[in-house]
């Protein structure tokens, strides 16, 4: 094993590092005990980075979107791998072959504990919060891919842990560290489009099928695959591929919808210029998929409806006026604003967002992408002011970065956890919405308790039941 200079982050995770923990000191002794660090002279260079300054990283779920990530974290130790499913894992295996592989991330945690200085989770939703509280618990910097966790319950818990153990950590909602977000905040603090009152943000994203009925088939359970690994907290049922691996976001158990896929990127630029912080209440319109779902059974506990409205209120915060923020999916849209010129298109292919301001209004593409001020004249017109806003090395670098005593990742759990809980809070509003039957229906909701005050029997969904063997 190479040796590591990182500790933990000091303090909350929104102020800058504070040196080096105990363990972070200890470690570092022991190793300086060993042998001899080699000056970064002697390698080359600047441009070559001293094994000792690399961390030593594992990944959870390394097939998909994991692979990616465990790309983007490759100039540091690639140490172990954990993933339930060898045939999606394989190509990741194979770029890594010193790594260690592991079927079980809780074996792989418990043997390489001395080994690892940070993971990276990338599984599907409803392991997110298992994998990473026990990363955290750990001492281990955790990146995770979003939404952060599965339940409302699960994110407030990591957010809090994380901050308790003084870990750098970063969730996968990587257009907060792009240039688009970043211009959004500056030009509505700028107050270019007045007092904002109203967004609209929508994906258009959804690449697998929703307002189903669990599969009766039970085909025969992959050679590659560990099943039971697989489900992990969630309450058992039979093997079927319309679970996995494409298709798991549309179900109740495993994902959290088109809200849960492509809130966290579209509607973070919302959340951050508009300072947004618990909402009063959430309302949700769903439509219902007849062939799947009986009248008599209207509510669908297995998958997703097939489209959805979700309307946040959000009461007057640092000086901003209350806010309406609607969602839409499942191939519903906003209303065309006015401002817009004909012909011109509006978001792209994985949705946008619609701030409508007291003075104007501006539209961007997903993740915060091509921020304009419309009409296009209005954007020409604009004198932009002077950057305000520290500009991102990389949503991954960043995390890196913080590994290693540096600033908080931008995106770190003080701030993905309240964005997550935000997110849930409307899939639990759906959730309302097709057992009463009742479109539109309000649910009053007290943010520092967690509570939903006018629905008791709503808040079951804040907290769900893990399946025996399984513990956040």
């Amino acid at each position: 094993m190479t040796a590591s200079r990182t500790g933990r982050v000091g303090g909350s995770q929104r102020s800058p590092a504070a040196g080096i923990s105990r363990r972070g000191f200890v470690k570092t002794a022991v190793t300086v005990a060993a042998f001899t660090v080699v000056p970064r002279h002697v390698l080359g260079g600047a441009g070559n980075v001293p094994p000792s300054e690399k961390l030593n990283i594992a990944g959870i779920g390394v097939g998909g979107q994991g692979a990616g990530d465990i790309q983007n974290v490759s100039s540091e130790n690639i140490v172990a791998l954990c993933d339930v499913d060898r045939r999606q894992a394989a190509e990741t295996f194979k770029k890594f072959p010193n790594a260690r592989q592991y079927s079980d991330f809780r074996v792989m945690l418990e043997k390489e504990d001395k080994n690892i200085d940070a993971v990276v989770v990338a599984t599907p939703d409803h392991v997110h919060a298992a994998a990473s509280m026990m990363a955290i618990k750990m001492g281990k910097h955790v990146y995770c891919e979003k939404p952060l966790t599965h339940s409302m319950y699960e994110a407030r818990e990591i957010a809090k842990a994380a901050r308790e153990a003084r870990v750098a950590t970063q969730m996968g909602n990587q257009g907060h560290s792009g240039e688009g977000i970043r211009l959004i905040c500056e030009w509505i603090w700028d107050g270019v489009i007045g007092p904002v009152r109203k967004v609209h943000g929508w994906t258009t994203h959804a690449v697998w099928p929703q307002g189903l009925q669990r599969p009766k088939e039970t085909p025969p359970v992959p050679e590659t695959l560990d099943w039971d690994l697989w489900l992990g907290p969630a309450p058992y049922r039979p093997y079927h591929p319309a679970y996995l691996p494409q298709f798991w976001r549309g179900w109740w158990d495993f994902g959290t919808g088109g809200l849960g896929d492509m809130g966290c990127h579209n509607l973070d630029p919302v959340v951050w210029a508009l300072k947004l912080g618990q909402p009063a209440s959430v309302e949700a319109s769903c439509s219902i998929f007849v062939p799947t779902i009986t009248w008599d059974k209207p509510f669908n506990t297995e998958s997703y409806p097939q489209a959805s409205i979700v309307r946040y209120e959000f009461p007057e915060r640092e000086g901003m006026p209350p806010l309406e923020l609607t969602w839409y999916d499942g191939g519903l849209m906003p209303r065309r604003p006015k401002e817009l010129e004909p012909g011109r298109r509006l978001g792209d292919k994985l949705g946008g967002v619609i701030f409508i301001g007291d003075k104007g209004t501006l539209v961007s593409d997903s993740y915060a992408n091509s921020p304009r001020l419309i009409p296009e004249t209005r954007m020409k017109e604009y004198q932009r002011p002077a950057r305000s806003i520290p500009r991102s090395v990389g949503h991954h670098k960043e995390w890196i970065e913080a590994c290693k005593g540096g600033q908080p990742a931008g995106s770190n759990f003080d701030y993905a956890g309240p964005l997550t809980e935000m997110i849930l809070l409307g899939n639990i509003a759906v959730r309302m919405s097709l057992k009463t039957q009742e479109k539109g229906l309000r649910l009053t909701y007290d943010g520092p308790n967690m509570r939903i005050t006018n629905l008791p029997e709503a808040n079951e969904y804040m907290q769900r039941k893990y399946r025996d063997g399984w513990t956040l």
